[in-house]
C-alpha cells in the first residue's frame, strides 16, 4: 500500500467504539486486570449500528481462541465443519489458520475474552489442536451460556461488561486453581509479536529447550507447528498495516519480513483469499476490528505504548 492509498470504508456502518484517522471502525478494547494477565489475552466489546435489513460480508483471522458472546445481528460464519448460522449466542471460537468468512445483518453487538496460548489447556477448556478454525457452541465447550448472557445489562458501559467478565473469568480461574500456561508457550509468543522471522532452531536455542519438545508445547497450545504460527503473525502484521491499524513507524521493518513482492502476495493470498490490493480495496470493517484489538495488544506486550495510551492510528 502506499502512502496515498487509503483502506477502502464502508459508509452504511458506525461503530459505538469510535474510528481510526482513516474512518476504520475500532471497538472498545483493553488488556485485562493483572492478576489476570497470565491466561487472558484481551477484552473486547464492539458495537456497530448498520441499516436493519444490511448484509455485511466479511472475514475474521484472529491467532487466539476467543469467547464471543454474540447479542445482537444475525450471523453467517464458514467454518472448517461447514456453514453455521446464529442469532443471540455464547460460542467458543478456535485460533484460525487462515480468514474466515463471515457475514452479519442488520446492527450488532459482539463481546469478548481473547484467551492467550496455553490458557485452554491450564483451564481444562477445548483442546486447541482440534479447534482450530471451528466455532463451539459454549455448552458444548464447558461453559453455561445463560450464565454469560446475565453479565451483560443492556444499558451498561462497555467497561463495566469487561468488568463483569474479568470477573467471572476470575473466578473460573480460582475453582481450577490454574497454573500459568508453559512458560515455553508464553516466550513463544511474546517472540511471534516482535520477530517472527526468527528461526525455530533459533528461538529453541535462546530458551533452552530441545526442539522437538518445543514443537509438541506449541501444538498442543497454539493448535498448530511453530512455523505456521510465525508465518500466520507475519500476515496478520502485515494485514494489519495494510487496514491502517499498526503503526506507520513499522511499515518498512514489516515489508522486509517478507523476501520480495511475489513473496507477500502468495503468502498474503494464501492465508486471506484475495491479495494485498484486493484487501486494501475491499471494505473490511468486521476483519479490521480485529486486528486492531490484536495490534494494540501487540504494542502494549512490546512496550511501544502503555496500556490505556492512545494508539498510533487513533
Amino acid at each position: 500500500m502506499t502512502r496515498k492509498q487509503r483502506p477502502a470504508v464502508d459508509r452504511s456502518i458506525a461503530s459505538g467504539g469510535g474510528v481510526t484517522r482513516d474512518g476504520q471502525p475500532i471497538s472498545y478494547n483493553r488488556a485485562p486486570a493483572d492478576d489476570l494477565a497470565p491466561w487472558i489475552a484481551r477484552l473486547y466489546v464492539t458495537k456497530v449500528d448498520m441499516p436493519a435489513e444490511y448484509r455485511l460480508n466479511c472475514g475474521l483471522f484472529n491467532d487466539a481462541a476467543c469467547i464471543r458472546i454474540q447479542l445482537r445481528g444475525q450471523w453467517t460464519a464458514d467454518t472448517a465443519d461447514g456453514r453455521m448460522e446464529m442469532g443471540k449466542s455464547a460460542l467458543f471460537f478456535g485460533p484460525q489458520s487462515r480468514r474466515m468468512p463471515i457475514s452479519v445483518t442488520g446492527s450488532f453487538i459482539s463481546v469478548g475474552a481473547m484467551l492467550r496460548p496455553g490458557a485452554c489447556h491450564v483451564l481444562k477448556g477445548p483442546k486447541v489442536p482440534e479447534i482450530v478454525d471451528w466455532i463451539v457452541p459454549m455448552a458444548d465447550a464447558g461453559g453455561n451460556p445463560d450464565e454469560w448472557f446475565s453479565l451483560f445489562a443492556p444499558d451498561a458501559e462497555p467497561e463495566a461488561w469487561c468488568l463483569a467478565m474479568e470477573d467471572r473469568l476470575r473466578t473460573r480461574i480460582a475453582v481450577l486453581d490454574a497454573p500459568e500456561p508453559d512458560p515455553a508457550t508464553t516466550r513463544f509468543e511474546a517472540a511471534a509479536f516482535a520477530d517472527p522471522t526468527i528461526s525455530i532452531k533459533q528461538f529453541a536455542e535462546r530458551a533452552a529447550i530441545e526442539q522437538r519438545r518445543l514443537e509438541r508445547i506449541i501444538r498442543r497450545d497454539f493448535g498448530m507447528p511453530p512455523k505456521q504460527v510465525l508465518r500466520r503473525a507475519r500476515a496478520l502484521d502485515m494485514a494489519s498495516h495494510l487496514r491502517g491499524v499498526a503503526d506507520k513507524d513499522e511499515a518498512e521493518a514489516l515489508a522486509l519480513r517478507y523476501y520480495d513482492q511475489s513473496h507477500l502476495i502468495r503468502e498474503f493470498s494464501e492465508l486471506f483469499g484475495m491479495s494485498p490490493r484486493q484487501f486494501v480495496e475491499t471494505p473490511q470493517p468486521l476483519m479490521t476490528l480485529a486486528l486492531e484489538t490484536r495490534q494494540a495488544r501487540r504494542l502494549e506486550m512490546m512496550a511501544r505504548i502503555a496500556p490505556g495510551e492512545i494508539r498510533p492510528w487513533e
